[in-house]
């Protein structure tokens, strides 16, 4: 046989085994993934905690109108008590660094993608108008393999939209899903890396249009991987009330900042 037929044959059968590889990845990933979704089911159901109403009616002035959007991190899933969800808790601290009560509406929906956001806004009155608008969302892009390019664009429309109605923004950005240990590996590892890769473009894409970004997987992403049974709820999956007054607390000082740029 000549040489040349060999070169041939020896690179073909390297597509051939490069292909296998890329297949039986793919298998394995498409395993671990339904593994995954078996161990964290929906133990708490799809519907958050209704958190809604004005925080610290106590204190003097017109209230702070705090609005959340996003995905069911922002909902606030994983909270046994209303109280106790991220918006409650964001609702709550800013109260007591304003010296003002904050009614907080939340318009995120469980499971919702960066693309459901708009839907989000549009269900909102049409006379309504927010001092500061929290932007949670990324999780299920990530999980559903939305294309970053596309769920910045829609971060990009969210924001623009918010604005518009006078509101400041602050965009909490992807958490770090090598945090959820539930999800086998090199599955959780593969999630990791997409989720910072959304993360790094949603903080570019905040700064860039005028928001205030706060990186979620550097403010509490390490005390999640280290305190997982603390830090997550039921489901191993959503944060517990530990970890949304951690996850609040790495919000607050953005949104204070935020509000301070509000015109009288």
């Amino acid at each position: 046989m000549s040489r040349t037929r060999v070169a041939a044959l020896s690179a073909a059968g390297s597509v051939v085994g490069a292909g296998a590889v890329v297949l039986g990845t793919r298998a394995l990933l498409h395993r671990q993934a339904a593994i995954a979704r078996r161990r964290i089911g929906k133990p708490l159901g799809e519907r958050a905690l209704d958190a809604d109403r004005v925080w610290r009616r106590s204190y003097d002035g017109v209230p702070v109108e705090l609005l959340l959007v996003g995905d069911s991190i922002a909902a606030g899933l994983g909270a046994e008590r209303r109280k106790d969800t991220l918006g409650a808790r964001l609702a709550k601290g800013l109260a007591r660094r304003v010296h003002r009560p904050v009614r907080l509406r939340t318009a995120a929906v469980v499971g919702a993608e960066s693309g459901m956001v708009g839907a989000q806004l549009d269900a909102l009155p049409d006379d309504y108008r927010a001092d500061v608008a929290v932007i949670v969302v990324g999780g299920n892009d990530i999980t559903h393999r939305i294309a970053v390019s596309t769920s910045v664009r829609h971060l990009e429309t969210a924001i623009a939209r918010l604005q518009a109605i006078g509101a400041e923004v602050v965009v909490g950005t992807c958490p770090d899903l090598g945090a959820l240990r539930p999800v086998p590996q090199p599955l959780r590892s593969l999630g990791s890396r997409l989720s910072r890769q959304l993360a790094d473009a949603q903080a570019e894409a905040a700064e860039c249009a005028g928001a205030t970004a706060v990186s979620l997987r550097r403010a509490v992403g390490p005390v999640f991987i280290s305190h997982p049974e603390e830090m997550f709820s039921l489901d191993r999956f959503h944060p517990s009330a530990l970890g949304y007054r951690r996850t609040a607390d790495a919000l607050l000082p953005a949104i204070e900042a935020a509000l301070s740029r509000q015109r009288p």
